[in-house]
């Protein structure tokens, strides 16, 4: 008997040796990360983010350029160096319309870019983007209550409390925004599973999309198209005075985002791993939450909601850099959002004619084909979230 187990052990052991069972094989000493390897890779990718700030800088002198009335660059640089143009009109063209415009594309393509970033790694899912908390919705039942009620309860409502035009507008989004905000943030500190939240947060979407709904099957076909409009999103109802909330608050959301590398990185491996690297996970929830929000908030309020950048623009970073390190990846998110949203307010303006296309049909035309080759060339959607 002692006989028959000792060569059937013995069988087993010489079919798979116990080291390869117990064991993970252990890595050539060639193979091991050294301080030699690791230099080189990391100059690349510092590389990759100069790179894509040159190309930020030549795309935003293309777009000042390139218009309905071309503009020599050397009277584009002129003027932004204080001097005067060959033709007064040129100056107002560039300092008045075509500069705004294109600072709002760099500050909204920025905050919507890194802002995916937090939502894809918040939620440990490729397809968030930064509306998922339903942030976009509730600017737009925002929206949709001043243009909308403005012929039911009169004009009055605008005049009494000071909208008015393009900035009563604004500051509905805003209010919507920060309302669906309050109410993620507020009900964050009760729900400790992601995904709950993350269904919350649809849920909120469609509650706000239904009330639009209602509104505008109530209403008259003029203010209907207005809002219409404000759907397609665009970058030029942006003026200087106002630039002075957009830019502060984006430039706050994008600090705030930077200083979140450490939590970010620790929740890829999970709210476990995170919390035994001395994470705080409720507190950094609620700071990427609030961050996304204010972002997306803004951003929807000036502009509209713009879709497919806040998708893409994460993937894009992580196929061009080939790393999840979020002390890289997020930099580039925002120099890789600037520099899309530059190039889809260009193709936008159509250069040479005085047609101006649908900005999210735009950023929809460029952003669903990246996502899709992104994921078509990982085995799954989770291959192509962690790689």
């Amino acid at each position: 008997m002692l006989i028959r187990v000792f060569t059937r052990c013995s069988a087993l052991v010489a079919k798979k040796p116990m080291t390869q069972t117990l064991l993970k094989p252990i890595p050539k000493l060639s193979e091991a990360p050294t301080l030699t390897s690791h230099w080189p890779r990391l100059g690349i990718r510092w590389g990759i983010l100069g790179l894509l700030l040159a190309a930020v800088l030549a795309v935003l002198l293309l777009s000042l350029t390139l218009g309905s009335v071309k503009i020599p660059l050397e009277d584009i640089l002129q003027v932004l160096l204080g001097g005067e143009a060959s033709r007064e009109s040129w100056g107002n063209i560039i300092l008045k319309f075509r500069l705004p415009k294109a600072l709002t594309a760099m500050l909204a393509g920025a905050g919507l870019g890194i802002s995916g970033l937090l939502m894809q790694t918040f939620f440990r899912n490729p397809l968030a983007d930064p509306y998922v908390l339903g942030v976009s919705a509730g600017a737009s039942l925002g929206v949709a209550l001043v243009v909308l009620s403005a012929g039911v309860v009169g004009s009055t409502l605008l005049a009494g409390i000071g909208l008015v035009g393009d900035l009563g507008i604004t500051a509905a989004a805003m209010l919507g925004a920060g309302t669906v905000m309050t109410l993620v943030l507020l009900l964050a500190r009760r729900v400790h599973s992601i995904m709950t939240l993350l269904i919350l947060g649809l849920m909120f979407g469609y509650l706000t999309s239904g009330l639009v709904s209602l509104l505008l099957y109530f209403n008259l076909p003029e203010r209907i198209q207005a809002f219409i409009n404000w759907t397609f999103g665009s970058f030029g109802g942006v003026t200087w005075d106002e630039m002075r909330i957009l830019a502060p608050l984006v430039f706050i959301g994008l600090v705030l985002a930077l200083a979140l590398s450490k939590p970010l990185n620790a929740l890829l491996l999970g709210e476990a791993y995170a919390r035994s690297m001395g994470v705080n996970v409720n507190t950094a929830r609620h700071w990427i939450i609030l961050v996304t929000a204010i972002l997306a908030g803004v951003i929807t309020a000036f502009c509209g909601p713009i879709g497919f950048i806040g998708i893409a623009v994460p993937h894009l970073c992580r196929s061009i850099l080939g790393t999840s390190d979020h002390r890289v990846l997020l930099p580039a998110s925002i120099l890789m959002g600037a520099l899309v949203a530059l190039i889809a307010a260009l193709l936008a303006e159509l250069p040479g004619s005085n047609l101006i296309l649908p900005l999210n049909a735009i950023t929809s035309l460029m952003g669903a084909p990246v996502v899709i080759w992104v994921i078509m060339r990982r085995r799954n959607l989770r291959e192509s979230f962690a790689s």
